[in-house]
């Protein structure tokens, strides 16, 4: 494995690091699907806007930390830029109709990972949330 563009091989302290990073990285995305799916409860008495552009900010910081699990060794700025691009072409493909896709889209499990209609909003939410994930991120690797 090579870890950066000089081609020099990791040390098994960078290697131990990088799986480390990896393993928090996955426990926050697990964090942040949890907090998404208790966000949206109506028992929760949050106003619509705070319920829907909440639950899609928390999308957005989602897929940061998505990405960030597949690609640790990554700069955060970068994985940032790479959710900010997936977040918007998942909220573009919402404009291509086909049934099959409609179909899953229509399910629970389909609406919660690709939604159902297309809004700018959306992606302005989502790129909030990765911009605070990413910014959390930023302030968390500085202060360790």
């Amino acid at each position: 494995m090579w870890a950066t563009s000089d081609h020099c091989p990791m040390s098994a302290a960078e290697r131990s690091g990088l799986r480390r990073r990896r393993l928090v990285y996955a426990l926050i995305t697990l964090g942040i699907v949890a907090c998404g799916l208790i966000w949206r409860r109506p028992e929760l008495g949050l106003p619509q806007l705070v319920a829907k552009y909440g639950g899609s900010m928390l999308w957005g910081a989602m897929v940061f930390f998505v990405i960030a699990t597949l690609l640790p060794s990554a700069k955060l700025f970068r994985i940032g830029i790479i959710a900010a691009v997936v977040a918007a072409g998942v909220e573009f493909s919402q404009l291509i109709q086909i049934e099959w896709l409609d179909q899953f889209r229509r399910t629970a499990i389909g609406a919660l990972m690709l939604g159902r209609t297309f809004t700018w909003w959306d992606i302005a939410a989502y790129w909030a949330g990765i911009a605070l994930a990413c910014a959390g991120a930023i302030t968390f690797q500085r202060t360790r």
